[in-house]
């Protein structure tokens, strides 16, 4: 079946539409079709080459509901539309943007009031991260913006890419060429997709997630839209993006607003993921994040789990080839409990790297402790759990006196501990004195020296490193 054409609709009067046609023009390749189709009011040119197709418009196209159905009864039929437009902002900032249309109340401004349109989410992603590329050393930042205007009645999935925030820009040649070769870089990825709740007009948070991880956003509501935001909506938001996951900007919400989103999309049963779970799924097939979600939020419910880089590569080599064909299979493994403890008492830094080193994938319980559970794939995970015990003992060679029993497998920690009841029946009083003992140093009471030693006490902890 041959591949359907992209269109690309600019309008003449959007300045800014107009720049990035001509640079469209300039970088591709064109055929300038000689004789448009009668009874299309309004059409003033059509450009073709095998992959695109420039459809430029009289009128502003924010009031063009339905023209996809237009487009295919005049022979342009096609599966995605991108629109060439202008942001425009009071604040004159130099903005290259992308975003999708709909009104969640009022239709201000094209559309139809409290519909969304289709939109086209993997293409989004490319362009703006295509975008924020190739304004590298200019004076244009890239972002996604929120969900607004029109039009909405479209069965065919669009993107806006636009030029901001004033006319000074939107006739800029330089934002011009870089939205027009983003536009023709563009290609679908195959990547989650989540529906987003707060920030501003501008979302900085969604926007950094479609730039630094493997997500991409269909629409988004700011903070201002939410009390327009029911269940209908977030239904129709989550089915028209062909959604994966939901993501809240917390901070940017009182708590009134996110415990009423929260309970409407515990309702509908919809997946939602935090900031730091987004950031994990990184170069992993969407499936297998959520196998590892599902395990962490069995063994550590409302905690953190953190995949490194020896799963990531691990998994690259070895499984990723049969992952889409073989279902691949998890397993767990547990820390000795005191060793882990002991080991994070002792240095908690070192404790973490070593985990970031050795464990494919370990997890942090809800009030921050470390969990004593590793997870892995196969075999590999037992060979990392002994890998991360040896390098428990080895911090805890740094700071204690250690014996270790291979025959029994028990470990001694041996340690000299400071003993405040010995203290008190040397005379110590509460206080500054205490403190000097503990770390070390002597004290004089009542002219006598006291010495560390003497009010520290050998303690030995024993510990069975069962596997």
């Amino acid at each position: 079946m041959k591949e359907k054409k992209t269109n690309i609709l600019c309008s003449a009067s959007d300045r800014a539409s107009q720049n990035i046609k001509e640079h469209l023009i300039q970088n591709e390749q064109w055929e300038k079709l000689d004789k448009l189709p009668a009874g299309w009011d309004g059409l003033l040119s059509v450009y073709e080459n095998p992959r695109y197709r420039i459809i430029e418009i009289k009128d502003h196209h924010i009031y063009q509901d339905r023209i996809d159905e237009k487009m295919i009864s005049f022979g342009f039929d096609t599966d995605l539309i991108i629109v060439a437009s202008k942001h425009k902002s009071k604040d004159g900032r130099s903005v290259l943007t992308a975003h999708f249309t709909g009104n969640p109340n009022d239709a201000d401004f094209g559309g139809r009031p409290r519909e969304l349109s289709i939109p086209a989410t993997q293409i989004m992603s490319s362009i703006l991260n295509n975008m924020d590329q190739m304004a590298e050393n200019t004076c244009y930042s890239a972002n996604m913006e929120s969900t607004h205007h029109g039009p909405t009645d479209m069965r065919t999935a669009m993107v806006y890419a636009e030029i901001g925030s004033s006319e000074e820009q939107w006739i800029d040649p330089v934002a011009g060429d870089i939205v027009a070769r983003a536009i023709l870089k563009a290609r679908p990825k195959n990547i989650p997709v989540a529906i987003g709740f707060g920030g501003g007009h501008y979302a900085s948070r969604q926007t950094e997630l479609i730039l630094e991880t493997d997500v991409t956003f269909g629409h988004n509501f700011p903070d201002y839209q939410l009390p327009y935001v029911d269940k209908d909506m977030i239904v129709q938001a989550y089915e028209k993006s062909k959604a994966d996951f939901v993501y809240l900007d917390r901070k940017s919400m009182n708590s009134k607003e996110r415990e009423r989103l929260h309970g409407i999309i515990r309702e509908l049963g919809y997946p939602h993921l935090r900031e730091s779970e987004i950031k994990e799924i990184k170069g992993l097939p969407w499936n297998c994040f959520l196998k590892i979600k599902a395990i962490s939020d069995e063994l550590c419910p409302d905690g953190k789990f953190k995949i490194t880089e020896l799963f990531r590569s691990s998994f690259d080599k070895t499984y990723r080839p049969i992952e889409n064909g073989k279902e691949v299979e998890f397993f767990t493994c547990n820390i000795n409990e005191e060793l882990l403890k002991e080991t994070i008492n002792a240095d908690r830094n070192k404790t973490i790297s070593v985990l970031n080193e050795y464990a494919p994938i370990y997890m942090e319980m809800k009030n921050g402790t470390i969990s004593n559970c590793i997870m892995g794939i196969g075999k590999d995970t037992k060979t990392a759990m002994q890998n991360v015990t040896n390098e428990c003992i080895k911090i805890l060679k740094e700071h204690y006196e250690i014996k270790y029993i291979p025959d029994e497998n028990i470990l001694y920690i041996i340690s000299n501990r400071f003993d405040p009841k010995a203290a008190k029946e040397f005379g110590i009083p509460p206080g500054p004195m205490l403190s000097e003992l503990a770390k070390g140093n002597s004290v004089v009471v009542n002219g006598r020296t006291i010495e560390s030693y003497m009010v520290h006490k050998r303690m030995i902890k024993e510990i069975l490193l069962s596997y």
